[in-house]
């Protein structure tokens, strides 16, 4: 194991110097190749001025002592005249030449200053660093072309020197990189091997190195959620044992609306049956008996209450009367009414107020239903000592109110299922704490009557945000919406 990691930690550093290498390679071949070209268009020009002073008696040079003057200067030499004409070329016959009034470096020349280009010889067909000076007389040009070969042969040898120099520079980093990977690898092994004792369910492994590094700091935290690990399963195996003699009164739901029914009316039936049977006069079991038959009853009107709301929604036959309202005052009204839920759970409760005009065109009874489903979902997933804000802000035509929480957060894969009837991230907790299933659907719903969108973001263990729109006048709103009897769509 302590091989294993050693060879990542290494591989990993080999793979960081390596980018730096090409990354220094790069850079410094580009500025390398600058420099040089920048250097030798600057020695170009001081030559091609030399040859001008040759240039500028009444005579031009021949062919053959341009050619001489050519290997002196070590490039060949091209003289143009200001209409473009080719004087005379070392390297080919000035007469089967083309024009050369249009070239950059010509052009710069005759505009008193030094010309320069790289390009491809229409020529010769060999790319060439061109450099174009006046001659003092003005009625002509010399250039001098440098092959780009050569300067490309000159860049590579630099850049051959700058990569053995950074190769040798980085020798003593691999060797430090060794030797911290290597102590890196073995406190990790030995950590590993800790954790896996864990895993395996043995709780009193302790790990000895506890210094004042990280990992020292991570072994005691370690050995601290072993401690702890011990002293929770312990208490689990005595509540279990415990546990095991108390009779389990109701059963998971499924996700079908049948089951969704049928769990809480057999257990009303069953325990009914029971206190008939004489358990009614036994004062060890029928108040208990009693209240678990109130329980479900009140379950299965909820559950009742919740399918008629979504099922009048879905059905268009929910009659809504839309109105001007303030936002604020929507908002004040449903943080006055579970401000006592929150406050017997422990939780602070908070109003995020928005801009005192804001104001939107819907049926109030529905928002407060809307933030009231939402507000006891946030109370219900949000530990003691958590927050809930309930507020809203303006979007243009629309105002979206928001529920923020906490809690305990929503896995990704569940996100696009949240607002489905019947579908819970937790079956086990949300029937424990007495949800339906159809909170979510029912918020959805109404909130599309008001032709608003829903929208959810959280991430686990961190809280969640529920939003939805509202719009802020009847024209958002749709036509159909001006009746007061209007239906959903």
């Amino acid at each position: 194991m302590t091989g294993k990691i050693f060879l990542k930690l290494i591989a990993g550093v080999f793979c960081l110097l390596l980018l730096a290498l090409v990354t220094v390679d790069y850079f410094a071949t580009n500025v390398a190749k600058d420099n040089y070209i920048q250097n030798l268009t600057g020695q170009l020009a001081d030559k091609g001025r030399m040859l001008a002073l040759t240039f500028a008696v009444p005579e031009t040079p021949g062919a053959g002592q341009v050619r001489h003057m050519a290997r002196a200067a070590g490039g060949r030499i091209t003289v143009v005249r200001a209409d473009g004409k080719v004087l005379v070329d070392s390297e080919a016959d000035a007469a089967g030449m083309e024009n050369h009034r249009t070239r950059p470096e010509i052009m710069q020349a005759f505009r008193g200053g030094v010309g320069s280009d790289i390009r491809q010889s229409a020529t010769i067909g060999v790319s060439f660093l061109y450099v174009a000076v006046p001659v003092a007389d003005g009625r002509s040009a010399i250039r001098i072309a440098f092959p780009l070969a050569e300067i490309n042969r000159q860049v590579s040898q630099i850049r051959g020197k700058i990569l053995v120099s950074t190769t040798l520079a980085f020798l003593p980093a691999i060797l430090i990189a060794a030797v911290v990977a290597r102590n890196i690898s073995r406190r990790f092994a030995t950590i590993m091997s800790h954790a896996g004792e864990l895993a395996r369910g043995n709780f009193r492994a302790r790990l000895a190195e506890t210094d004042s590094s990280e990992f020292g700091q991570l072994s005691q935290t370690l050995n601290e959620t072993a401690g702890n690990l011990e002293q929770t399963v312990a208490q689990l195996q005595h509540e279990h044992a415990e546990s095991e003699k108390l009779e389990r009164v109701r059963k998971d739901f499924v996700i079908n609306v049948s089951h969704e029914l049928r769990t809480p009316l057999a257990s009303i039936q069953g325990y009914t049956e029971t206190l008939i049977d004489g358990a009614i006069a036994d004062p060890n079991y029928n108040m208990r008996f009693l209240g678990i038959i109130r329980h479900n009853a009140e379950r299965l009107a909820r559950l009742t209450e919740d399918l008629l709301t979504l099922s009048r929604v879905e059905q268009k036959r929910q009659k809504f009367e839309f109105d001007i309202h303030f936002a604020n005052a929507l908002i004040h009204d449903a943080f006055e009414m579970m401000r006592p839920i929150a406050e017997k759970n422990r939780i602070e409760l908070v109003e995020e107020r928005a801009p005192e005009d804001a104001v939107v065109c819907c049926d109030s009874e529905a928002v407060s239903q809307i933030l009231s489903n939402l507000m006891e979902n946030a109370i219900k997933y949000t530990p003691e000592g958590g927050r809930i804000s309930v507020g809203a802000q303006a979007q243009g035509q629309m105002v979206e109110f928001f529920v923020r929480d906490t809690g305990v957060g929503i896995p990704d894969e569940d996100l696009p299922r949240l607002f489905e009837r019947f579908y819970r991230v937790d079956k086990a907790r949300s029937r424990e704490l007495g949800g339906t299933g159809l909170g979510l659907s029912i918020v959805k719903h109404l909130v599309a009557a008001h032709n608003g969108t829903t929208r959810v973001e959280s991430r686990v263990h961190e809280g969640s945000t529920f939003a939805f729109t509202l719009p802020v006048n009847q024209a958002t709103l749709g036509d159909d919406t001006l009746n007061p009897e209007f239906t959903a769509p």
